[in-house]
């Protein structure tokens, strides 16, 4: 009988473990994005080499931050449906920063042509990653929309489709 009970006992404790690790996984995954109320502040090295930070932004106009990974299959999958509609985005900055080594860069953007798009800006923050402790990203692509005054118009916590993002950029 003893027996039993043990048995039972691990029983019920495995499925409480399971069941506590899937619950955690879930609130992982809708953890509420930190510090979106303002941009973070950007200094990162761009793909021509220089250094790019917020002075650098144009007054005005809204910005879009798109951290990603240049092997990341969801940002590639974002990229290749976003690049029709580039022209879309054409009066919005949009920033894309990565965290990877700066040769890696130079692959994705010339997949991706973003020399042609001058709205375009492309760059690395470094292994420091302080704008992935900023908003504490917990995957790529993570992007937010900030309109022209700096206000928050939407953080996507994972790649959002095409039509959810030129939606949002339609408000600012």
């Amino acid at each position: 009988m003893k027996k039993l009970i043990y048995a039972a006992l691990i029983i019920i404790t495995a499925i409480g473990c399971i069941q506590a690790k899937n619950n955690n996984a879930d609130d992982v995954q809708q953890s509420p994005i930190r510090n979106t109320e303002k941009l973070a502040p950007i200094k990162i090295l761009t793909t021509d080499s220089n250094n790019f930070t917020n002075k650098d932004l144009k007054p005005g106009k809204p910005v879009m931050l798109i951290y990603f990974a240049p092997d990341c299959g969801h940002c590639h999958d974002l990229m290749k449906a976003l690049k029709p509609q580039f022209k879309q985005l054409a009066k919005v900055q949009v920033v894309m920063v990565t965290w990877t080594r700066f040769e890696s860069l130079k692959p994705f953007y010339q997949e991706f042509e973003l020399a042609k798009y001058p709205n375009f800006t492309v760059g690395t923050e470094g292994y420091d990653m302080p704008i992935q402790k900023y908003y504490q990203i917990a995957q790529t692509p993570f992007t937010i929309l900030y309109d022209k005054n700096g206000k928050l118009v939407k953080a996507f916590a994972k790649a959002p489709t095409v039509n959810e993002l030129l939606a949002e950029v339609k408000k600012v």
